[in-house]
């Protein structure tokens, strides 16, 4: 065996018995940044990092810069804090999408569509946008613009709203730091930090996020998220109907909430969901 093929044998072997170090530590190091950051409920300095994780200082600030170079951190000055960027959003989103949320949640979406006779869905958060994995049609309702697979600006949706409102206040002013960054459909909803700060802070009051006319004209949604152990959204559930339908919103506020506890219960965190 040639010198350089051992050495690239020696890299990808498996550790041997009672060999428990990192074959590759660099990218050791940074998958357990990512899951550090994944399991605080907001951004951390560098420093805390280095000290949780007893990786150097310096290590931590190299992969801080190529993680946010590729998207998966983003840094926050003012506040000398790391958090988790869009990109880690896509892998989150990715894995929401194969698994248990589209399969626990599509059966309790139709249970929902059912018992209110109008459309219910599932979304998820990919960056500044959602993403909807379930969409159940109500008997004789409309087609809506949320079929699965169709992504929308998630400060104009009710899901979005319920899962920006989850968020810690420094994730959403790193996703929305200008005026920049607030696409418009109908000319409605909030068009810079500010006016989403306002919305969010009523989000969080009410408990619940709604939505009129800022997707599609003439349209209505309420939507709750669905929060993990940590509190943190993983997604949300929502409901919409014609502006014009003759609907009670409370029923249709406290039906959403129950499937999305249900949700909840059924992936494991507790029954706890909140705008």
């Amino acid at each position: 065996m040639s010198p350089d093929r051992d050495a690239d044998s020696r890299l990808v072997a498996r550790p041997g018995a009672g060999d428990d170090r990192p074959q590759v530590p660099a990218a050791d190091h940074t998958l357990r940044i990512l899951r550090f950051l994944a399991r605080r409920a907001g951004p951390v300095a560098a420093s805390a990092l280095a000290r949780e994780l007893e990786i150097p200082r310096s290590t931590v600030y190299h992969l801080l810069a190529t993680l946010e170079a590729h998207g998966f951190v983003v840094h926050l000055p003012q506040e000398r804090r790391w958090g988790l960027g869009t990109s880690a959003f896509e892998l989150a989103g990715g894995y929401s999408r194969q698994e248990p949320l589209a399969r626990l949640g599509r059966p309790l979406l139709a249970a929902l569509a059912d018992r209110l006779g109008e459309s219910a869905h599932l979304a998820v958060m990919t960056g500044r946008d959602v993403l909807y994995i379930v969409e159940e049609r109500a008997l004789r309702r409309p087609a809506l613009i949320t079929d699965v697979g169709v992504r929308l600006p998630a400060h104009l949706t009710a899901t979005g709203r319920a899962m920006l409102a989850a968020l810690p206040r420094e994730q959403v002013r790193a996703l929305y730091p200008d005026a920049a960054a607030f696409a418009q459909r109908t000319g409605g909803g909030p068009a810079r930090p500010r006016e989403l700060n306002e919305l969010l802070r009523e989000v969080r009051r009410q408990g619940v996020a709604r939505e009129d006319g800022e997707v599609t004209t003439g349209f209505r949604s309420v939507g709750i998220a669905v929060r993990d152990h940590v509190d943190w959204p993983v997604a949300a559930v929502a409901m919409t109907w014609a502006e014009d339908a003759p609907v009670d919103e409370t029923t249709i506020v406290e039906a959403v909430t129950e499937t999305a506890r249900q949700l909840q219960r059924r992936l494991g965190y507790g029954t706890r969901p909140r705008a």
